[in-house]
C-alpha cells in the first residue's frame, strides 16, 4: 500500500482552502469596496461642493451611481453565468477602480457625477458576482457562514462609511475617499487573478451568444424609469412635462423589453426567473424588504434628532444598532431553517418585523433614545432571520449555469424597492408635515433647520407624526412579503444536490 497517497490527498485538500480562503479574502475586500461607496461620499458633500461648486446638482453623486449598479446587474448576472464569475468580477472591478482615480482628478461636479457613474458600472459587478461566488464556493451546509461573514462586512461598513469620509474630507482631503479605494482594490484583484480558478468549457461547449440588444434596451428602460423615481418631486413635479416624458419613455422601452428578450436566443432577464415560483417569491418578497429598508435608514436619523433631541453622531447609534444584530441572526438562522425550512424561517423573521415596525407609531412623545434604538436591534435580528434563508435558498435551487442571472434579479427587485420605496415614503412623509403645518415645509426643510440646533414644538410633533406614518407604510410592505412567502412561495424549496 502506498502510503504517500493520503499525504498527497491531505496537501492537496490544504492548498484547496488555502486558495478558497484566499478568494474568500478578495471577495470581503471587494463587498468592502461596494458597501463603503454608498455611504463614505455622504459626510463629504460640504467640503466636495465647496471645491467643486455644483450645490444643485449633488444629489446626483448618490443617484448616478444607484442607477449604474442597479440598471447593470441582471446584466452582469447573465454575463457571469455565460463566461464566467472570474472575468466579469475582474473586469468590474477595473472599471470600480478605474471610476475610483477618476473620481479624485474630477475637475468640477458634472466631471464628478460622470465618473461615479463609471464607477456605478464596475460596483454593479461587484454585488451581484461577490454574492454568486459566495454560493459557488461552499455547499447548502456552509454558505451561511461565508454570507455571515459578507453581512459582518456590509454592516462595519455601513457604520464606518461616514465616519471615514468625514475623517479624510476634514483632515486630508475629499479626493482620498476615492484613492483609498485603489490599494484595496488592488489586493482583492491580485487575490482573484492568483486564486481563483474555474472550470474551462470543454471544447465540445457552442460558442456563447449575449444578448448584446437586451442588455442595452434593459440599461436604457431602467436607467430612464429610475431616473424618473429619483429625480420626480425633486427636481420636478411629478406632474409636469420632464416627468410624465421620462415615464412615457420608460414605459416604451420596458414594452421593447420584452419583445426583444421574447426573441432572444439567451435572454438577459430569462422568462423562468418569474415563471418558477420560488425565484418569483423571493424577488417580489425581498424587493418588498428595499422597499421597507427605506422606513430607518433615510427617516430615523431626522426623527432622532428633530423629535429626540439627539446629536448626530447618537442618531447615527440609534440606526447603526440593527447593523449589529442582522449579521449575527443571519449567521444563526442556519440553525432554524435547517429545522423548518427556508420558507417557514423567513415567514417568522418577516412576520416578526411588521410586528416590530408597527410598533414604532406607538412610542410615546417625545419619548427616549432608548426605545427606538431597541426597536432597531429587534428588526435587524427579525430580518436577518428573513433575508440570508431567502437568498441561500433560492441560490440552492439553481445549478451554476442559473445562479448568477437568479442571484441577480434578487439583488435587482431589492435595489429598485429602494428607490421605490424613497419615492413612495417621501412623498407620505412630506404630505403628512404639509398638513401638520398648514403647507409650510417638507421634511428637507426641516433637516435644514436641524443645524440652528433649535426645533419648534409644532415641527416636532409634524416629524414625529410623518416618520410614524413612513412606518406605518414599512409595516405594510412587511405585511406584503409575509404574504407573497405564504401564498406564493412553496412550501419546501426545491433544493438541488451540490
Amino acid at each position: 500500500m502506498d502510503s504517500t497517497k493520503p499525504a498527497l490527498r491531505d496537501t492537496a485538500r490544504s492548498a484547496g482552502a488555502d486558495r478558497r480562503g484566499a478568494v474568500v479574502a478578495a471577495l470581503m475586500l471587494a463587498m468592502a469596496l461596494a458597501a463603503l461607496d454608498s455611504t463614505i461620499v455622504s459626510t463629504a458633500v460640504p467640503q466636495i461642493v465647496g471645491d467643486l461648486g455644483g450645490f444643485s446638482v449633488f444629489s446626483w453623486l448618490f443617484s448616478g451611481y444607484l442607477l449604474a449598479v442597479t440598471v447593470t446587474l441582471p446584466v452582469y448576472g447573465k454575463l457571469s453565468d455565460t463566461f464566467g464569475r472570474k472575468p466579469v468580477l475582474v473586469a468590474g472591478a477595473f472599471v470600480f477602480l478605474l471610476g475610483s482615480l477618476l473620481c479624485a482628478l474630477a475637475w468640477n461636479m458634472g466631471a464628478l457625477i460622470a465618473f461615479r457613474i463609471v464607477q456605478g458600472l464596475g460596483g454593479g459587478a461587484l454585488q451581484g458576482t461577490v454574492q454568486t461566488l459566495a454560493a459557488d464556493l461552499y455547499p447548502l451546509k456552509e454558505r451561511p457562514k461565508i454570507q455571515a461573514k459578507l453581512s459582518t462586512v456590509w454592516a462595519v461598513s455601513a457604520i464606518a462609511g461616514p465616519a471615514l469620509g468625514g475623517i479624510l474630507a476634514a483632515y486630508v482631503d475629499w479626493r482620498w475617499i476615492f484613492l483609498v479605494n485603489l490599494p484595496i482594490g488592488s489586493v482583492a484583484l491580485w487575490l482573484l487573478v492568483r486564486h481563483l480558478h474555474e472550470p474551462g468549457r470543454r471544447a465540445t461547449d457552442s460558442r456563447p451568444r449575449v444578448d448584446w440588444a437586451g442588455a442595452l434596451a434593459v440599461f436604457a428602460c431602467g436607467g430612464v424609469l429610475l431616473t424618473a423615481l429619483v429625480q420626480g418631486g425633486v427636481a420636478w413635479p411629478w406632474l409636469s412635462a420632464p416627468s410624465l416624458a421620462l415615464f412615457g419613455a420608460g414605459l416604451a422601452l420596458a414594452a421593447l423589453v420584452v419583445v426583444i428578450e421574447r426573441r432572444a436566443a439567451e435572454p438577459i432577464i430569462p422568462g423562468w426567473v418569474w415563471r418558477r415560483r420560488t425565484i418569483a417569491a423571493v424577488n417580489l418578497a425581498l424587493g418588498a424588504l428595499g422597499l421597507l429598508m427605506v422606513a430607518p435608514t433615510v427617516f430615523l436619523p431626522t426623527y432622532a434628532q428633530a423629535v429626540l433631541g439627539l446629536a448626530p453622531v447618537a442618531a447615527g447609534f440609534v440606526l447603526s444598532v440593527w447593523t449589529l444584530s442582522w449579521p449575527v441572526s443571519a449567521a444563526l438562522s442556519q440553525h432554524v431553517y435547517r429545522r423548518i425550512g427556508f420558507r417557514n424561517t423567513a415567514v417568522l423573521g418577516i412576520g416578526t418585523a411588521t410586528l416590530i415596525l408597527l410598533a414604532f407609531p406607538f412610542l410615546p412623545y417625545p419619548g427616549q433614545a432608548w426605545q427606538p434604538t431597541l426597536l432597531m436591534l429587534l428588526l435587524g435580528g427579525a430580518l436577518g432571520l428573513f433575508q440570508l434563508p431567502l437568498i441561500v435558498g433560492v441560490q440552492s435551487t439553481v445549478g451554476w449555469a442559473e445562479r448568477g442571472t437568479t442571484t441577480a434579479s434578487v439583488l435587482f427587485c431589492r435595489q429598485t424597492g429602494q428607490t421605490v420605496g424613497a419615492v413612495v415614503f417621501g412623498a407620505i412623509a412630506n404630505g403628512v408635515l404639509a398638513a401638520r403645518l398648514g403647507g409650510a415645509g417638507d421634511l428637507d426643510a426641516v433637516t435644514r433647520g436641524l443645524d440652528s440646533g433649535t426645533v419648534p414644538e409644532t415641527t416636532r410633533r409634524a416629524v414625529a407624526d410623518a416618520v410614524h406614518a413612513v412606518y406605518l407604510g414599512a409595516s405594510c410592505a412587511a405585511a406584503l412579503a409575509f404574504l407573497v412567502l405564504l401564498f406564493v412561495a412553496p412550501r419546501s424549496f426545491p433544493v438541488l444536490k451540490d
